[in-house]
């Protein structure tokens, strides 16, 4: 028997469903996502998604998209939008090569109406199109759906502050999974917002304020009630803090109520004149018992459905985050100085059961990546060693505290750059591309990266010990397996190693590519071409000595990174060669590539972008063969979308 969920070809089929019917409409969804996320082998978004799935239908039932625009903040809960979207049958494919992605993408759907994989940004993006809407004279409604955890990113509160100033009809549904709906409190408030919403209220109150007004003492008369009325009322529920945005709070109301929901925000579309808040609460994992039991856990995948490794089986290498957060753990418990900085990504760095034992020197500031360079810098300031471990991706929002506030006053503070370089299923939005381009430009500013798990253990200690701003990218995912329990040492900064010598071609990696040469090299010696392999350590300073050294006795350098090339480690060796008189022995530079690169596994991307060490073997021996080199690179890339 078909199910009702393969029924829903598109919005409009949700408008026929009685309420029995949605409510086994939910129960499928969340079978299907379980499903779904347990196929593609983990690495989705299942417990943000099984807490929306109610919400998800209110609105498709409410609004017509892809006229109405609703913006999913960070869009990492869109899966059921995707699936009543009409892509249920693609969602196998969500977050593989060429598959759909696991975020909100406007090349993908028209219902998707804002691309993102950040938080914060939904509500400026939505101001932004209510605001194009009136210019044009157009209507339609405008909602923006962002979570608790995205509301403590400063754009949010930003654009809160700009919608309430300007007044638009805007609906911003705050999704908050953070606490959980008390009985009492939770009864008392849905009949004070009933009470709220219901049109004989609003025009009642409207028209008793327009009488009073008029009467002796009447407006400070209807200003005292007023007072006397919201001191009550934000008792039980927040409203006020909204309300100083110029918003119309309500709520708050369960997220998991069908009928709430729907009659709720059935009345809130038609509040005009000013933006609205409709406050609901959710459970991360609703619905599935296994999941609400640790959403942490379940945030990523189904957990409790992954079998045990075989008795006797090697153990797992470890990741390169796992590897930071044990050396940030000594580096903790050797130095009093020393403390962490992680901007909402505990588990994500590895840094979550650092944070567990020393609860007084980790420090989670939530999703506010400008303010965790700052504070950073305070602290550096008054002595202290701090680390601050942001993703590639997310410390491009505190670019600007990393110059203003760290750079120009040559504070020491260590960055640690997870997810540097290709990240794998995440996608677009978390392509670790620039990094390098964006820290090389800066004075003072170190650069490194390390070839395997030893090796990012003596750079984190090195940046420690270093006076002045020190930024460490490394890969998402593990290492070649170098032993990550010795001892840290300093490097000397801006010193690289020669690993392997020859004559024919220089081979000069920065960071993970360093092991995908030493592979190109095997391969290269057995078509005869000797190459030599140079891990540069460092993007600044670069090794000069070694890499003119390298220039002057092979047949060229070819250079390896995972970082575009616009004001990469293979620009600046072409600069230094250039102002030696070297810029022929430049061969080439491989790098990630001049677009913007998708989904897909970190291996797939390499390789169809010759950056593993069968691609670089290939690439090296085709750029000896030329007869002309062509050292000068294109000119400056302009990103494009994919």
């Amino acid at each position: 028997m078909t199910g009702l969920l393969e029924q829903i070809e598109s919005p409009a089929d949700l408008r026929k469903l009685s309420g029995d019917q949605l409510r086994a409409l939910a129960a499928e969804i969340r079978a299907s996502l379980v499903d779904t996320v347990h196929c593609i082998g983990g690495g989705g978004h299942l417990a943000s998604n099984l807490g929306v799935v109610e919400l998800s239908i209110v609105l498709h039932r409410l609004f017509e998209t892809p006229k109405d625009k609703i913006i999913w903040d960070v869009s990492h809960q869109i899966y059921v939008h995707k699936m009543l979207t009409g892509r249920r049958d693609r969602m196998g494919t969500i977050r593989q090569f060429g598959g759909l992605s696991g975020f909100a993408d406007r090349q993908e759907s028209e219902h998707d109406a804002f691309g993102a994989g950040h938080a914060g940004t939904s509500i400026s993006a939505a101001l932004g199109m209510a605001v194009a809407r009136d210019l044009k004279g157009e209507e339609f409604h405008v909602v923006a759906v962002i979570g608790d955890g995205a509301m403590t990113a400063g754009m949010a509160l930003e654009a809160m502050n700009h919608a309430g100033h300007l007044r638009e009809d805007l609906i911003v549904i705050l999704n908050d999974n953070a606490m959980s709906i008390s009985p009492n409190v939770g009864a008392l408030s849905r009949n004070v917002n009933k009470l709220r919403i219901d049109p004989l209220y609003r025009k009642a109150k409207r028209e008793i304020g327009s009488v009073v007004e008029h009467l002796p003492l009447g407006r400070q008369a209807w200003g005292a009630a007023k007072r006397v009325k919201a001191s009550m009322r934000d008792l039980l529920v927040p409203a006020s803090f909204w309300e100083q945005f110029g918003f119309e709070y309500y709520g708050p109301i369960d997220g998991h109520d069908l009928h709430e929901l729907e009659t709720t925000l059935a009345q809130i579309k038609k509040v005009r004149g000013k933006p609205v808040l409709l406050h609901i609460l959710t459970e991360k994992g609703h619905g599935v018992p296994e999941a609400a039991a640790d959403p942490i856990k379940s945030h990523s995948g189904t957990y409790w459905m992954k079998k045990p490794a075989e008795v006797g089986a090697a153990l797992p290498l470890p990741t390169y985050s796992q590897v930071f957060a044990q050396a940030t753990q000594e580096l903790i418990e050797q130095d009093s100085r020393v403390v962490a900085i992680t901007a909402a990504m505990l588990e994500g760095t590895g840094l979550a059961p650092v944070h567990k034992k020393h609860p007084d020197r980790v420090f989670d500031v939530a999703i506010s990546e400008q303010h965790a360079v700052t504070f950073a810098a305070g602290l550096a300031t008054q002595g202290i060693r701090p680390i601050a471990a942001i993703y590639s991706t997310f410390l491009q929002r505190g670019f600007d505290s990393v110059v203003h506030d760290v750079v120009v006053q040559n504070l020491p503070v260590v960055f640690a750059i997870d997810r540097a370089g290709f990240v794998g299923d995440d996608g677009k939005t978390h392509q670790g591309f620039i990094d390098t381009s964006y820290l090389r430009c800066l004075p003072n500013m170190v650069v490194a990266a390390p070839k395997d798990e030893r090796e990012l253990r003596d750079l984190l200690y090195t940046g420690i010990h270093h006076d002045g701003p020190f930024a460490v990218r490394f890969p998402r995912g593990t290492g070649p397996g170098a032993p990550a329990d010795l001892p840290m040492r300093e490097i000397a900064i801006g010193s690289g190693e020669v690993l392997r010598e020859g004559a024919d071609v220089a081979l000069i990696g920065f960071g993970a590519t360093v092991t995908e040469c030493l592979k190109a090299a095997t391969i290269l010696d057995e078509r005869g071409i000797a190459a030599t392999v140079v891990n540069a350590r460092f993007a600044k300073p670069l090794d000069e000595d070694l890499i003119l050294r390298v220039a002057r006795e092979t047949g060229g350098i070819v250079t390896a990174e995972e970082n575009v090339r616009a004001g990469g480690f293979g620009e600046a060796v072409l600069a230094l060669l250039a102002e030696h008189g070297l810029a022929d022995r430049m061969l080439l530079m491989l790098t990630m590539p001049d677009k913007i690169v998708d989904h897909g596994p970190q291996a797939v991307f390499r390789t169809l972008y010759e950056l593993d060490g069968a691609g670089i073997a290939s690439r090296a021996e085709a750029a000896l063969s030329l007869e002309v080199r062509q050292p000068s690179p294109p000119a400056d890339p302009v990103l494009a979308p994919a």
